[in-house]
């Protein structure tokens, strides 16, 4: 069924004594009988100083020409920043704009803005992500985290075309420059489509607004991200832009891999809206649905857990997005029992390596299928 507005679509009610209910109840309890708070804690403050010092001290180092004329330690320093930029979107960006640094609205509010410090627009990142992907998860022509450019086919609900057979290959440099469309055109797009579907108001913005504080935004960015290193960091133009490059390459490819073997898996069930009596409904619960499009990945890595933000716990994620993400590995247990209770899957993939390999199989068979 092809879904033609993005408010129309309901879930099913999720009843009395529900496993939402449940789960619910059971991580409230956690928190409340160990006394802690599901916001930011130390260390996610530490983790918050280290991703912005990964990011701005490679940047401070090549745009003052500590590089000394060395074009392995320039390039370096852009593959550093590639690193900080990843970790400065999954570790402090993504819970600033999920509100979990704080109760306090307005401190939540300030540190999101480091998505425009990085170059993207957080009213357009809030929509597709809080609003469309975390609702619709996995849900063809509403989750536009799947609904990409043509070349690529993440459900089986989406047209398949001959090239499809060979998007296990080609996908993963659309990966590479993900970030990159994303500083560049994305926001724009994103911004006259969400105007069309009535998306910019609960955000209180304008499309007027928006188009000029992506347009200011942008013009930041880019001025010191390109300019400032031209001017100063003592290298030809030619090196800035390759570096700038290999900076979103590595973002790019890093975060797609990140999340990609989260949703774009055989496991996924990719369920499709249904039409009674004219109305569009899903056949499961918002949680239930969630559980069931979601996986978990190298659950024992506590290194990949720390720099990604606990975001290989996308299941506890999805359910809680309003809890910072230091604590997805202590809830998990708990959201693993509450589903078993209900008989509900928890799918979970070992290590990092192994969840890339079966999200490479997946595209393989979406091509193919």
């Amino acid at each position: 069924m092809k879904v033609e507005k993005l408010d129309i679509v309901r879930f099913a009610p999720k009843g009395e004594d529900s496993f939402y209910d449940e789960v619910v109840a059971k991580v409230n309890t956690y928190f409340e009988t160990n006394n802690i708070s599901p916001y930011a804690n130390r260390k996610m403050w530490v983790k918050t100083i280290v991703m912005l010092l990964l990011y701005f001290v490679p940047y401070t180092l090549m745009v003052t020409g500590m590089a000394g004329g060395s074009l392995f330690l320039f390039f370096t320093l852009w593959f550093l920043m590639g690193w900080g930029m990843s970790g400065i979107g999954t570790s402090v960006m993504h819970d600033a704009n999920h509100g979990t640094y704080s109760s306090n609205k307005r401190v939540n509010n300030f540190i999101s803005y480091i998505l425009e410090v990085v170059g993207g627009y957080r009213v357009t990142w809030r929509i597709q992500h809080n609003v469309l992907h975390h609702t619709y998860t996995n849900v063809a022509g509403l989750d536009e985290d799947m609904d990409s450019i043509i070349l690529l086919r993440f459900s089986p609900r989406q047209p398949r075309y001959w090239f499809h057979r060979y998007q296990y290959i080609y996908a993963w440099f659309f990966y590479m420059i993900m970030t990159l469309f994303w500083m560049t055109a994305k926001d724009y797009l994103q911004v006259i489509r969400y105007k069309q579907h009535d998306l910019l108001i609960k955000q209180h913005v304008s499309l007027k607004q928006a188009l000029f504080r992506i347009t200011l935004y942008k013009l930041f960015y880019y001025s010191y991200i390109l300019v400032l290193p031209i001017l100063f960091s003592g290298m030809p133009w030619y090196c800035v832009v390759m570096g700038f490059l290999l900076m979103h390459f590595t973002a790019g490819l890093f975060l797609s891999c990140i999340f990609q073997p989260s949703h774009i898996m055989e496991t996924s069930a990719f369920a499709s809206p249904m039409l009674t009596n004219g109305k569009s409904h899903m056949e499961d619960t918002w949680a239930v649905h969630e559980v069931v499009n979601t996986a978990n990945f190298a659950p024992d890595s506590r290194l990949l857990s720390w720099f990604v933000g606990g975001l290989n716990y996308q299941i506890e994620h999805h359910l809680f997005p309003g809890v910072c993400h230091v604590h997805y590995k202590d809830i998990a247990p708990i959201v693993k029992s509450a589903t078993a209770d209900f008989g509900l899957p928890y799918h979970v993939q070992p290590t990092f390596f192994k969840a890339l390999s079966e999200h490479g199989q997946m595209l393989k068979k979406l091509g193919r299928e």
